[in-house]
């Protein structure tokens, strides 16, 4: 599986952000999707998830009630739309995929990541 995530940019707080990823190689409605952050100087952190139909879905605290995942069966696409965006919310995006049996909460159980993509937050 390889991950191509895209949408990352600089904007001012309040504004919106949709960011992108692209999957190619096995089936890609076979495995949860999920979106990471990656603040300078701290550990990656989970912001949300979807699971393989999509009717499942999973926020971090930080996130919940501002953005929103989603997903594209047919185009092997993932989403995440960011509304109310804040200074806080700078970072480096990452798509991740398959967490296979474990928590869709830990970084450490995706099988498969993307590049990131950098969102800056200006206040």
């Amino acid at each position: 599986v390889q991950l191509q995530a895209s949408g990352g940019g600089l904007v001012q707080a309040g504004d919106s952000l949709r960011l992108s990823c692209a999957a190619s190689g096995r089936t890609f409605g076979s495995y949860a999707m999920a979106w990471f952050r990656q603040a300078p100087g701290k550990e990656r952190e989970f912001s949300a998830a979807i699971g393989r139909s999509g009717t499942s879905t999973y926020y971090g605290g930080a996130v919940k009630g501002r953005y929103t995942i989603s997903r594209d069966n047919a185009k092997n696409m993932v989403y995440l739309q960011m509304n109310s965006l804040k200074p806080d919310d700078t970072a480096v995006y990452y798509c991740a995929a398959d967490p296979g049996g474990n928590s869709w909460y830990r970084a450490h159980s995706y099988k498969y990541w993307g590049q990131g993509t950098l969102v800056t937050v200006s206040s």
